[in-house]
């Protein structure tokens, strides 16, 4: 069983994020805690893929067409540390 570490930041993000979103993040949080990061490539809705650039070695999953959450995996002792929830800017 995987551990989804949030930051302390997340939790004040979500609160002004459209309700579709949480329920799309709480989702997006059980199957990480069940089937850890490669459960969330079975289901295309999330676009789980990893960053490049200043975010090289975090990964980013689709809550929705503009929300996005960034995490980075650690194996060794099965956690996911969520970094960021934001809406993605165009």
């Amino acid at each position: 069983m995987w551990a989804v570490l949030e930051k302390r930041t997340v939790a004040k993000t979500l609160k002004r994020a459209p309700v579709e979103v949480l329920r799309r993040y709480e989702a997006w949080k059980r199957i990480v805690e069940l089937e850890g990061p490669s459960g969330l490539k079975q289901i295309k809705g999330f676009h789980d893929e990893a960053l490049k650039g200043a975010w090289k070695g975090y990964r980013s999953s689709r809550l929705g067409i503009q929300w996005r959450v960034i995490y980075q995996v650690d194996k060794n002792v099965l956690n996911v540390y969520v970094f960021e929830v934001n809406p993605h800017k165009y």
